[in-house]
C-alpha cells in the first residue's frame, strides 16, 4: 500500500466574526489575541508541528493582517536589530520558520465551510489535507493534529475530530454516530448538522480539526445549499462515508471554543496561568481578587 504523506493545512479565515464585534469591524476575529499570540498563531503552529509546511488560508476582504503576520516586516526586523533586541527578533523570525509556505485564496462568496475547503482545491490538487478552524484552540500533548496525523499514517483515511457534547449544546455542532474499533477511533456510520438534542445520533461533537481525503472535493462540488442556507462540510463528509471509511477520533487534550466571548475569555486564563513567565504573577494576581 501507498501511504500519503500529509503535507497540507487548509484554514478557513474568511468569516467575518460578527460575535466579536465591535472589536472585529477592522479586525479579523482570528487575530484577537489569547495571552501573546493571536489564534492563528496558534492553528499554525499546531499544523507544523504536526509535520505540515505548507499552510492554504481561504480568506475573505478585510483580511490583510493575517498575510502581514505571517510576512516579514523589514522595519520592525530592522529597529530589533539596530536596538540589539536579539531575543524579540528571534520571536519575530518564529511566526514563520525557513521551511514553511504560506498561501492565500479569497473566498468570494461567504457561502459556508464545506465552500470555503473547496476553494483550496486548486491548491491541495490530489493530496490528503487538514483543515485547522482558527476558532478551536486546541491544547494538547502532543498536539491534537500530531495525535490524528499519526493516526492518519496507520489508516491512511478521513479523520475528524470528536469530543462529547451536553445536550443543550447539539444545535451548535455537527454530531457523529458509528462503531468503535479501538478506544479513540470510531468507524462513523452518521453525522448530522446542528440537530436537536432529540435528533442527534449521539452525544459526540465535530471539533475543529479534521484530516480530509482529496475525494471530499467531488462531494461537496455537488451539494446543494444546506442549513443557514450555505454548503456544509458535515454534507460533504457525509456524501464520502457512502464511498470511503471515515473515522472520528476522540482526541486527548482541552478545546476552547474562541468563538464565543466565554470560551476566548477562558483560554486567555488557563494560557495565562500555564505561560512560563507570566504564569506565577498571573496566579497571585487571581488569588488576591475578591470574587
Amino acid at each position: 500500500m501507498v501511504t500519503n504523506r500529509l503535507r497540507k493545512a487548509v484554514f478557513p479565515v474568511a468569516g467575518l466574526g460578527s460575535r466579536f464585534l465591535p472589536a472585529t469591524k477592522a479586525s479579523p476575529k482570528e487575530m484577537l489575541p489569547v495571552v501573546d499570540k493571536p489564534l492563528i498563531q496558534y492553528a499554525v503552529e499546531e499544523a507544523y508541528a504536526a509535520g505540515i509546511r505548507q499552510m492554504i488560508f481561504v480568506n475573505g476582504r478585510n483580511k490583510r493582517a493575517i498575510p502581514d503576520h505571517f510576512d516579514t516586516a523589514y522595519e520592525l526586523e530592522a529597529e530589533l536589530e539596530a536596538a540589539g533586541k536579539h531575543e524579540l527578533l528571534e520571536l519575530v523570525h518564529s511566526i514563520k520558520p525557513d521551511d514553511m509556505e504560506c498561501i492565500y485564496i479569497r473566498q468570494p462568496k461567504a457561502l459556508g465551510l464545506g465552500h470555503a475547503v473547496l476553494c483550496a482545491q486548486c491548491v491541495v490538487v490530489n493530496e490528503p489535507f487538514a483543515v485547522l478552524l482558527a476558532d478551536d484552540l486546541m491544547v494538547g500533548k502532543p498536539p491534537v493534529l500530531k495525535q490524528m496525523v499519526d493516526r492518519f499514517a496507520d489508516w491512511q483515511a478521513s479523520i475528524i475530530a470528536v469530543q462529547e457534547v451536553p445536550d443543550d449544546q447539539t444545535r451548535r455542532y455537527g454530531m457523529v454516530a458509528g462503531t468503535p474499533v479501538n478506544d479513540r477511533m470510531m468507524d462513523m456510520t452518521h453525522i448530522v448538522e446542528k440537530p436537536a438534542p432529540e435528533e442527534a445520533p449521539s452525544r459526540l461533537g465535530v471539533a475543529g480539526r479534521y484530516i480530509l481525503t482529496p475525494g471530499i472535493f467531488k462531494e461537496i462540488a455537488g451539494l446543494p445549499r444546506g442549513v443557514g442556507g450555505e454548503i456544509q462540510l458535515t454534507d460533504g463528509i457525509a456524501a464520502l462515508m457512502r464511498r470511503e471509511k471515515v473515522f472520528a477520533f476522540r482526541y486527548d487534550g482541552r478545546r476552547y471554543d474562541c468563538g464565543s466571548k466565554e470560551g476566548f475569555l477562558e483560554a486567555n486564563v488557563e494560557l495565562a496561568l500555564t505561560h512560563p513567565k507570566l504564569g506565577p504573577g498571573f496566579r497571585e494576581y487571581l488569588k488576591k481578587l475578591e470574587l
